[in-house]
């Protein structure tokens, strides 16, 4: 009996050994992130040390270091740095770099794709990854472009594809058309986006359906609208038993349902900030695939701590943001990150 209880440690202490930890991959709005160049091609003249915000030298570096923590503390649940970052404001490479130098994120050795966006203001989106985790094969600027509106100007669809534990993955990035002019008004620019994004997906799958395609973005509109859930637009459906091959699953609908958002608007919360993936990523058992976290109900998280809520006053309870109007929060941005496991399931 005392030789079985030992030879059952053994075995306990070495399946822990070399179980493996799950991959985070994480979205996150850094809310106008611009360096203090004035760019004459863009309209940033209000984060300039001379403009209306008053954006220097001092306000940039508090605003990185407040980057820099939130990352870090998102590291520091699996203790291990995320495997992809996905991020959305940010205005040039320069601002990537100055983030992935950080003290505290440096050792993770991220790399960076980021292209120049035709954004009237000059802000883009952009991917940091680990090479050690996801080997890069190529990436690529898919431009997002409105058949009927020939003038009209907006980021693209930042792309990158690669293997993880060998196998094929497809990373989408995108921040979708803003509601100005109200929500319904500007919704056709939206539907169109999720339109491209499914087509995109159908693409890459039809290429090689092994192929797990991971999309993330701040979409301006919530989980459960019809961008993103209608099938003549993205299509992304809610429960695991309804996915059919090639279907997009996105687990964020279930936690807006719950109440949970990542940004507030007149005291009610939104939850534009989503990561989707295809239903490969999700019932592949024998592969990398979606994780729960233990007792967790969901298969996607909102990242909130309290020192990223606003304490006091007019917006109590709100993200804690870096400007209300042009008075310096000292804060990190109006949205809160999300994030989703993947790994492969111990045996």
């Amino acid at each position: 009996m005392k030789k079985t209880f030992l030879t059952l440690l053994l075995v306990s202490a070495f399946l822990v050994m070399f179980a493996q930890k799950p991959y985070t991959v994480v979205f996150y709005n850094i809310e106008n992130f611009f360096d203090t160049i004035n760019d004459p091609e863009t309209r940033d003249d209000e984060f300039t040390p001379e403009g209306a915000r008053q954006w220097n030298t001092v306000k940039y570096y508090k605003k990185l270091g407040n980057i820099e923590r939130v990352f870090f503390d998102i590291a520091a649940i699996q203790k291990s740095y995320p495997a992809v970052i996905g991020i959305s404001e940010v205005e040039t490479r320069g601002v990537l770099e100055d983030i992935v130098s950080t003290k505290k994120l440096a050792p993770a050795n991220y790399r960076i794709v980021h292209y120049d966006s035709p954004d009237r203001r000059g802000v883009d989106v952009a991917f940091l990854y680990r090479p050690d985790i996801f080997k890069l094969e190529g990436s690529e600027e898919i431009p997002f472009k409105m058949p009927n509106m020939p003038n009209f100007l907006t980021r693209g669809f930042v792309t990158m594809w690669g293997t993880i534990d060998g196998e094929p993955f497809y990373f989408l990035v995108s921040h979708w058309p803003s509601r100005l002019g109200g929500k319904e008004a500007s919704s056709p620019k939206r539907e169109a986006a999720g339109r491209a994004i499914r087509l995109i997906k159908d693409s890459v799958l039809r290429n090689n359906p092994s192929t797990k395609v991971v999309i993330m973005g701040d979409l301006n509109d919530d989980a459960t609208d019809k961008s993103i859930v209608d099938p003549d637009c993205l299509g992304a459906k809610a429960k695991v038993k309804e996915l059919n091959s090639g279907d997009f699953f996105n687990p964020f609908i279930e936690v807006l349902k719950s109440g949970m958002g990542t940004l507030a608007y007149q005291d009610s919360w939104n939850l534009f900030d989503n990561i989707i993936v295809t239903e490969n990523l999700v019932k592949d058992k024998n592969g990398l695939h979606l994780h729960k976290t233990d007792g967790s109900k969901f298969y996607g998280y909102i990242f909130r701590r309290p020192y990223m809520v606003q304490r006091s006053g007019q917006y109590r309870g709100y993200p804690l943001r870096t400007f209300v109007g042009t008075n310096f929060q000292n804060g990190f941005s109006d949205h809160f990150p999300v994030y989703i496991y993947i790994g492969k399931t111990n045996k």
